[in-house]
């Protein structure tokens, strides 16, 4: 089994791209904080890169900015490639299967509008934002319903 759950923020607004035979895609970077402080007493942050596709890449490259959080659920990917001197260089990504909205339009553009450092191991948001307590449920506020949706298993 394959599968990685994620709810974080994204480190930079999601670009739209295109492959030559025009599929839409996006890559971007999640900043996803770990359940423990550091000897500092500050949050580190894991950077996971996560790629979309089709609508899902369109949707949130249109929707979601910087700071932005989102949920997301999808496979890890691996790869490789040969940089400009012939180093193999390997590479581990999410590939995308669903993601959800976290948090309202107005808490998304709160968010885009704060300053976020991205620096590789210190993850510092912006004291306007609340820390989340991985001890709550960061779902409780979203009702009593849930919807699974397994059309793309078809």
């Amino acid at each position: 089994m394959n599968k990685v759950v994620l709810v974080g923020r994204l480190t930079a607004k999601p670009e739209l791209r295109y492959t030559p035979q025009n599929t839409a895609y996006t890559r971007f970077s999640v900043a996803v904080n770990r359940t423990f402080t550091n000897a500092d007493g500050k949050r580190d942050a894991d950077f996971i890169n996560v790629v979309a596709w089709r609508k899902q890449a369109e949707t949130i490259s249109k929707y979601f900015d910087k700071g932005n959080l989102i949920a997301l659920e999808g496979r890890l990917q691996t790869g490789s490639y040969d940089d400009k001197d012939g180093n193999k260089r390997y590479t581990v990504d999410v590939a995308l299967d669903n993601f959800e909205f976290v948090e309202s339009k107005a808490a998304r553009e709160q968010s885009s509008s704060n300053n976020y450092e991205s620096t590789p191991y210190d993850y510092q948001e912006n004291s306007n934002t609340p820390e989340v307590n991985v001890e709550n449920d960061p779902f409780a506020e979203f009702g009593d319903s849930v919807s699974i949706d397994d059309n793309f298993l078809e």
